[in-house]
């Protein structure tokens, strides 16, 4: 209900309600935000987790610097969060950390090695596997309960996701959303600092034109204060190829699991002329054994391979701190999540245009990638419209990259929804990474295969 500037008793389905990142982001970002109040139904597999982010959400937005009034509920049904949605996100981890040890690790067996394991590669296929048909899922079940509400998409590998959801529901109004851009946008301000001693300069102010694909996304127009930023990146990229740039004022990228040197994404552009617009860690996959021909070819171009080891420890922290957050002995914090889900839900509302890059399927935005393919571009968010702006198209030789990937993510696309194992091969042995014998890597995939199957309901794995 509109009043005025502000939007009353809006009502979000959040699937994936048990997060303990995005929907905390989010909490954050909804009590910061006057403009908005209503309900969030906080709908998880893991009830409990969805109970505690019910406290915790409720608590934030009790705290007296809290601007928006909003009201969360954890459901135990996935239609009684749906029913009346005006807005559904998605955020979820399809199967557990052991099934993406085995995405991640068991390919290692063959000498490959995967850098996130969540988009493409072995690890990203088998990912996609168990995804699609919880997608194919929540389609119908958006269609059935509140087929008018705007779908936000957050879960890897996000262009399978989106495609899936329009394949199943050709009508839903579903977009993805990445942040990879924006740390690539946050990367050109720091080298108008290090290379012009231009001091605080905001990602948003860094213009761009994004296409693409989500993880292979890239970038032919960089402008600040209508100033053209390619010339500058040509600089930098020289002055900083063979050390690497590290971010002033922060952890070196050693440390840090999630962070790089920008060495690929320098190689990539000096190799195409064109600015790669994702985290090297994902670049990497999509070129095959260019960068993850071994862990010391890895280390040489200055980026990481994150461990699902890590990310289970790192899931623990998390559990504790949710247990302290419920139980009240850490304070709870307002702090924005420096992401555009709340900005782009006040777009669709009319609270003011945006752009911003998502992922959409292609109706012509980008010449050269075929229709529908789920493509990464920017557009124009106004009231109930998200509107793709018009990118191009890629240089023939980047071009020809990407469109592999296209293609091979259709197939995987068909093999998760036939639930057709002969098709998974397909694109199993079709991916850049999978670069040994049939023979190994039929033995791979068969492997893969069992060690997910109890995500894998109706396959025949015999």
């Amino acid at each position: 209900m509109k009043n005025g500037n502000r939007v009353e008793q809006l009502q979000i389905a959040y699937i994936g309600g048990g997060s303990r990142g995005w929907a905390w982001g989010l909490m954050s970002d909804l009590a910061l935000s006057p403009e908005l109040s209503g309900t969030v139904k906080l709908y998880d597999i893991d009830r409990e987790a969805a109970r505690k982010n019910e406290i915790i959400g409720n608590r934030l937005t009790a705290l007296p610097e809290s601007r928006g009034a909003w009201s969360y509920e954890a459901v135990d049904r996935l239609e009684n969060a749906l029913r009346g949605a005006d807005f559904v996100i998605i955020s979820i981890v399809p199967g557990t950390f052991t099934e993406m040890a085995s995405d991640v690790h068991t390919p290692e067996k063959y000498g490959i090695y995967q850098s996130v394991g969540d988009t493409v590669g072995p690890g990203g296929i088998l990912r996609a596997l168990r995804t699609i048909p919880l997608y194919a899922g929540f389609a119908e079940a958006i269609k059935a309960y509140c087929p008018e509400a705007w779908v936000i998409n957050y879960t890897n590998p996000m262009t399978l996701c989106t495609r899936t959801l329009y394949e199943v529901f050709p009508e839903i109004k579903a977009f993805g959303c990445c942040h990879e851009v924006f740390e690539v946008q946050k990367l050109m301000a720091e080298m108008l600092e290090d290379m012009e001693g231009i001091d605080g300069v905001h990602r948003a102010e860094i213009k761009t034109n994004v296409l693409g694909i989500n993880h292979f996304t890239w970038m032919d127009s960089v402008e600040y204060e209508g100033r053209d930023l390619l010339p500058l990146y040509r600089q930098f990229v020289d002055k900083y190829y063979e050390e690497g740039f590290s971010k002033p004022k922060k952890a070196h990228w050693m440390n840090q699991y999630f962070d790089s040197a920008h060495r690929v994404k320098f190689d990539l552009f000096r190799r195409y002329g064109i600015v790669a617009a994702a985290g090297d860690r994902h670049l990497a996959e999509f070129c095959g054994r260019s960068y993850l021909a071994s862990p010391e070819e890895v280390a040489y171009w200055k980026f990481g391979l994150t461990p699902v080891a890590w990310r289970t420890d790192n899931r623990t922290r998390l559990l504790e701190r949710s247990e302290r957050l419920v139980r009240g002995e850490e304070p709870l914090k307002l702090e924005g999540s420096g992401e555009e889900g709340v900005l782009q839900i006040k777009a669709l509302l009319g609270l003011g245009d945006l752009i911003t890059n998502v992922n959409l399927p292609n109706t012509g935005q980008m010449t050269g990638l075929p229709l529908p393919s789920v493509v990464e571009t920017n557009a124009v968010l106004s009231h109930n419209r998200v509107t793709p702006v018009a990118a191009g198209r890629l240089p023939a030789e980047v071009e020809s990259l990407v469109q592999r990937h296209v293609a091979n993510q259709e197939t995987t696309l068909r093999a998760g929804l036939a639930k057709d194992a002969n098709l998974a091969f397909r694109a199993f042995t079709a991916d850049p990474l999978v670069a040994v014998g049939v023979r190994d890597a039929r033995a791979l995939l068969q492997e893969m295969l069992a060690n997910t199957a109890a995500y894998l309901p109706g396959w025949n794995l015999g």
